[in-house]
């Protein structure tokens, strides 16, 4: 587990300790086994780290936690509708395995209902077609650095891809299938997908690698130290901050942030009429509710009809 996961994680709580040692190994293993998506696990594990400190003012053994303890818990937690839903899905999930581990006899938050929550569009910032283009033409492109910026940013808006998918690419992943190149993304849950490669951003990544002569295992976005490559690959954070540093040179003042060139990407996309469906399969979506909430094509049409009333 990583840092994050074992501040919260790592050191068990007296409420599951007290229900023997076995009891706190399946609690770590929880963690360690069960969950491999790194942000889901840290997500999950501030979740069941919040709950249990919470239980333990009221239980000193977690084999008493009941439905009516679950419900309370949800009943006065302060977060948003989304952030409590998410959490009573990190309880559950505990339970079921404290269940299959035979910890607990059942699942105390299985009949536990969330709030309800329906989103139908989602909050991303996304960016006009003149912004993203200013911005991409604004790096300067005399050093490696702003070869790599340019290029990760062009991936992540001509693919529609995670950021946490294009820092976790190999140089091996931007490929050669046939006359074009692809790239090679892993997802969430493991899952490894393949887009073709749009060719603004084949130029943008062909042009970063031919610099910097990478070996085809090194990660593709790498750190700098000195103007000089570490070999190790960026964070999110450390790209966050390079995005905004790029956004604000550039003289883009719009909210902006990682997923902005996903929500931009799809967006420039069905507005040239491509379909739902297709850019579902770009994005890797699961459902195409989720890739609807990355679409702001209405937001033209609603601010045309508004301006209709001409008072």
């Amino acid at each position: 587990m990583n840092a994050l996961t074992l501040r919260h994680a790592h050191t068990v709580p007296a409420i599951l300790a007290n229900a023997g040692e076995n009891a706190a190994t399946k609690f770590l293993e929880f963690f360690a086994a069960r969950i491999r998506n790194l942000t889901t696990r840290e997500a999950y594990a501030r979740a069941c780290a919040q709950f249990l400190a919470w239980s333990e003012q009221h239980l000193d053994d977690i084999r008493l936690i009941t439905p009516m303890h679950v419900a309370a818990y949800i009943e006065q937690h302060p977060g948003s509708p989304q952030t409590i839903k998410q959490h009573l899905a990190a309880i559950k999930m505990l339970f079921d395995y404290l269940v299959i581990s035979q910890i607990v006899p059942v699942n105390p938050a299985a009949p536990v209902k969330g709030p309800t929550h329906v989103v139908k569009r989602g909050k991303t910032p996304v960016l006009s077609v003149e912004d993203a283009r200013t911005l991409l033409d604004s790096i300067p492109l005399d050093s490696l650095q702003g070869l790599r910026d340019r290029a990760l940013i062009g991936v992540m808006l001509f693919s529609f891809a995670r950021v946490s998918a294009v820092l976790g690419m190999k140089v091996s992943d931007f490929y050669e299938n046939g006359r074009r190149r692809w790239f090679r993304l892993l997802e969430k849950g493991g899952k490894h997908h393949e887009v073709p490669v749009h060719h603004k951003a084949q130029d943008y990544v062909a042009e970063y690698l031919e610099k910097a002569g990478f070996e085809p295992n090194k990660p593709l976005f790498q750190t700098f130290r000195k103007k000089e490559p570490t070999g190790r690959a960026m964070s999110r954070s450390e790209a966050y901050r390079m995005i905004r540093r790029r956004a604000v040179d550039a003289g883009v003042f719009a909210p902006v942030c990682c997923h902005s060139f996903r929500a931009t990407g799809i967006t420039v996309y069905l507005e040239n009429n491509g379909t739902l469906e297709t850019a579902q399969k770009i994005a890797a979506h699961e459902s195409p509710r989720t890739t609807k909430l990355y679409d702001r094509t209405d937001d033209q049409l609603t601010l045309d009809e508004i301006e209709k009333i001409s008072v």
